[in-house]
């Protein structure tokens, strides 16, 4: 699986999770919206720590520079 997060885009995922994980345990956050948030969160943890984002996939966007960098090291185009 190819990563198409990058590390910005993955510690900001995992701090809003912690955030509403926080909000949640200190009962500023009940009812329906802390189980939305909640869902959210678990997401946001999984795919930070696989690195790979399914809705991102289906939408073509990278917030990582993994492939261009694999491209510079080997003396490619990275717009190719």
């Amino acid at each position: 699986m190819k990563h198409n997060m990058g590390t910005a885009d993955r510690i900001i995922r995992t701090l809003l999770a912690a955030a509403v994980g926080v909000l949640i345990f200190t009962g500023k956050l009940s009812g329906i919206a802390a189980v939305i948030l909640s869902v959210f969160a678990v997401i946001f943890v999984l795919t930070s720590f696989v690195g790979n984002c399914p809705l991102y996939t289906l939408l073509g966007i990278k917030t990582c520079r993994c492939e261009q960098d694999t491209h510079r090291k080997h003396g490619e185009n990275a717009a190719t």
